[in-house]
């Protein structure tokens, strides 16, 4: 339904990994491969926050500072129509999940990689693509589960779920 936000959901993306690897290799200039993967973590971050998770999955966040100049972050998901149908595709939510989970945790293989191999200055761009597509991440994991509910406490419930599931199994009691 949606190809060209599901193409530049990915492109973006994919764009500053590449260009990561290959930076080196095409120019001597580390300023310039600095900008441009900036320039393509920037557009990414916007592009997912802003127009592909809407789109895709239905899914947005944002903050908000209320009169008081408190800060309030907001955590939406589309509500289901009232047919039952589907507002998303499951190809796109596939697509938009697996670039949202795979690019953050590559940045991640790439940072431990420049901090073991002492490559200072490419820490720095590093630390960016981790931060800017682990927020939105964050954020779309938030969205998901519900705005409301503390993400290590939904961990804890479902490992005491599937505790008391193993405890209450027919065979472990036969052994007792």
């Amino acid at each position: 339904r949606h190809p060209v936000a599901s193409f530049f959901h990915l492109f973006f993306r994919v764009s500053a990994i590449v260009v990561y690897l290959l930076c080196e290799l095409l120019t001597s200039s580390f300023i310039a491969c600095m900008v441009t993967i900036i320039l393509l973590l920037s557009c990414d971050f916007w592009a997912v926050k802003n127009v592909t998770g809407r789109l895709m999955v239905g899914l947005r966040w944002w903050n908000q500072v209320d009169d008081d100049g408190r800060s309030h972050w907001v955590f939406e998901a589309r509500k289901v129509s009232a047919q039952g149908g589907k507002t998303s595709s499951e190809a796109e939510s596939r697509i938009f999940w697996l670039g949202l989970i795979t690019c953050p945790m590559i940045w991640v293989i790439f940072a431990f990689s420049a901090l073991f191999s002492f490559k200072v200055k490419w820490l720095a761009v590093v630390v960016m693509g981790v931060v800017l597509q682990g927020a939105n991440l964050y954020g779309y994991i938030r969205c998901k589960v519900g705005s409301r509910k503390n993400l290590t406490s939904m961990a804890t419930n479902y490992l005491g779920k599937q505790f008391l599931r193993q405890v209450r199994s027919p065979g472990l009691r036969k052994r007792w």
